[in-house]
């Protein structure tokens, strides 16, 4: 065990400036604490790529829920609860054989919360934001995605108003498996289209 008096805090400047800020708003109510530890909370545990993962697994295993999601995405998803702010108007497409499907914000970072919880830093860049606009192909690639020349790909630029998310082609040899198994090969990336669904075999969990 480290000995903090000897050695100093281990947190960071930056964190110990976040916690000294949160203190002094605390002190003036400015601030709820107990606000605090609810957005803490929704963004630790309620909120995430667990939730789209769910919705691409039940469309993979229910075919009216699948046309549903196609038709009607904000509808369909907010069955499954997952409703909120970023997620008022979501649009679902889906990926097949001879299409593939990618997301960006070209001009901020817009991203469907709801669902996929908080944007990766690499979706706010601009080289991410200009390059997979430009060269969709190479960019998947440089993820490690590299598609049939036969595939087409198809760049979907999200807005403040409209929201997607990318339902990836389910992986073979899963005939007969839970929805609860198959959100397991469901990754964040597949859903913004930067990577595919992983195969059996291959989660890391």
């Amino acid at each position: 065990m480290h000995d903090h008096d000897e050695h100093g805090s281990e947190l960071s400047e930056m964190t110990l400036r976040v916690k000294a800020l949160e203190t002094i708003l605390t002190e003036k109510n400015y601030i709820d604490p107990a606000t605090l530890d609810e957005l803490i909370d929704i963004y630790e545990n309620r909120v995430g790529p667990q939730n789209g993962a769910h919705v691409v697994a039940k469309a993979w295993t229910d075919p009216d829920f699948r046309t549903w999601l196609l038709d009607d995405a904000t509808a369909a998803i907010a069955s499954l609860g997952y409703i909120g702010r970023q997620g008022e108007h979501m649009v679902a497409v889906e990926n097949t054989d001879s299409l593939h499907n990618v997301v960006v914000c070209t001009l901020c970072s817009c991203y469907p919360w709801p669902v996929l919880g908080l944007p990766p830093v690499w979706y706010k860049s601009a080289p991410y934001r200009s390059r997979v606009v430009m060269d969709p192909r190479g960019v998947l690639a440089e993820f490690g995605t590299v598609l049939p020349d036969s595939t087409s790909i198809k760049v979907w630029d999200s807005t403040a108003e409209v929201r997607y998310l990318v339902i990836p082609q389910r992986p073979d040899n899963t005939d007969g498996w839970s929805e609860e198994a198959l959100a397991a090969l469901v990754t964040r990336d597949s859903m913004i289209g930067t990577a595919l669904a992983q195969t059996p075999g291959e989660t890391s969990s």
